[in-house]
């Protein structure tokens, strides 16, 4: 029960305090009245490579551990900046994670469509405060061409760069679409390879404004009025009126509720056997979390396997080096050092250079977090931020508690027993 009540912060110190707490309690029983420290720095000068080699180890070990569990708590805080916009999406029956990829991520897929008049409907329902429907399947180079309402544009971020729509014809492009306004586009049928350039010739667009970025994938997009892409793909008779009985359609809608309460309302009334579903996506985020949520405990075990066949590796070939030395050690025994001496020299050694490898480590985990975030970027559109949290700093602690006693046993087999002896 006092643990429930304790703050976060606290909690974190805690957990953080028993899984260093080994090393400083080990410290103080081998270290109190001695100065060891001198010692084993000669140690290290002795054979530098050597040490340099045990602590780079270490580190790369603990950085490709801490690496993706930085990583992975940042892909879920950007991919949650993408569906905090919007409450409800109503879309076509199908799968709910193919349309929230597509509806909210921009990805490509074949969906159905909710039909026009479903659309008119949920745009006039008064729970809505925006329900705003968007089509896809057009791109511009690698851009996505996303035919929307211009009430979107203000609820997504402010504009950069010029102004808004006025004409069919007019576009807005994201932050990091390679276009300025006052550009010439000619929209392609399709996305990647299998787009067609030549389908939408007659169909140009002109780009009239920019929106700030938003961190999310609508940064690579290209916005236009809904109308252009019926039009372009033939479902507007000239007048711009619709050419079909029912009119066009739109694979989804995104909707801002005016409440929580409204949301769950609509959600439960615009689930409709065969002609729509209506889902929460940051209810569907979170179940797609909940087992990125496994992947990272995975990994977090994963991390201290790797860490940990790292550290007895870099143990055992400590010991080794320092079997280098029983000479010495022989040595400073037969001068009066006591025994306790000569482990703390030895497992201050071993405890050294695991310890700047794991201190080194959580920098270079950063850094290649911070690599990934750009390629993760490229590829998505999301604006990862990884830095590192908790998680990252209680691999690094246990990983150092549980090392300070992993290398009491070497430190105390490596002294030679029989001083004498060892000298001859």
């Amino acid at each position: 029960m006092t643990w429930d009540v304790l703050p976060a912060a606290a909690q974190d110190v805690v957990v953080l305090a028993l899984g260093l707490g080994p090393l400083p309690l080990v410290a103080a029983i081998l270290l109190r009245g001695h100065r060891p420290a001198p010692v084993a720095l000669a140690l290290v000068r002795r054979h530098p490579g050597v040490s340099a080699t045990f602590v780079l180890l270490v580190a790369l070990s603990l950085a490709v551990g801490s690496g993706l569990l930085a990583q992975e708590r940042g892909l879920r805080a950007a991919s949650a900046r993408v569906t905090d916009p919007f409450d409800v999406v109503v879309a076509a029956p199908g799968s709910e994670t193919t349309a929230l990829l597509a509806a909210l991520f921009l990805q490509p897929a074949d969906m159905g469509l909710v039909s026009r008049p479903d659309v008119a409907a949920i745009r006039a329902d008064p729970r809505a405060a925006l329900a705003a429907p968007v089509a896809f399947g057009d791109s511009v180079g690698a851009a996505p061409v996303v035919g929307t309402v211009p009430e979107l544009l203000p609820h997504l971020g402010p504009l950069a760069e010029g102004r808004s729509w006025t004409a069919r014809d007019d576009a807005v492009v994201g932050a990091r679409v390679p276009h300025a306004p006052g550009d010439a586009l000619v929209p392609a049928h399709g996305l990647g390879e299998a787009a067609d350039g030549a389908a939408h010739a007659g169909h140009p667009l002109r780009v009239v404004g920019r929106l700030a970025p938003t961190g999310t994938p609508w940064d690579d997009a290209v916005l236009v009025p809904i109308e252009s892409v019926w039009a372009a793909h033939g479902l507007l008779d000239e007048d711009g009126t619709p050419g079909r009985a029912d009119g066009p359609g739109a694979p989804a809608v995104l909707v801002r509720a005016t409440s929580l309460g409204a949301a769950y309302a609509f959600r439960a009334d615009w689930q409709r056997e065969g002609r729509t579903m209506a889902f929460l996506p940051g209810a569907e985020l979170a179940r797609l979390h909940a087992l990125m949520g496994d992947v990272r405990a995975a990994m977090g075990l994963m991390a201290l396997a790797a860490l940990g066949l790292v550290g007895a590796a870099v143990l055992a070939g400590l010991v080794l080096v320092a079997r280098l030395f029983r000479r010495h050690l022989a040595l400073m025994a037969a001068l009066g050092a006591p025994r306790r001496f000569l482990v703390a020299v030895l497992w201050l050694h071993a405890t050294a250079h695991l310890a700047l490898g794991a201190l080194l480590g959580l920098p270079l985990g950063l850094l290649g977090a911070a690599l990934l975030s750009r390629l993760i970027a490229g590829r998505t559109g999301l604006a990862v931020e990884a830095g590192l949290g908790v998680a990252e700093l209680r691999v690094a602690a246990t990983f150092l508690g549980l090392a300070a006693l992993a290398a009491l046993l070497p430190a105390l087999l490596a002294p030679p027993r029989e001083p004498a002896r060892a000298l001859r």
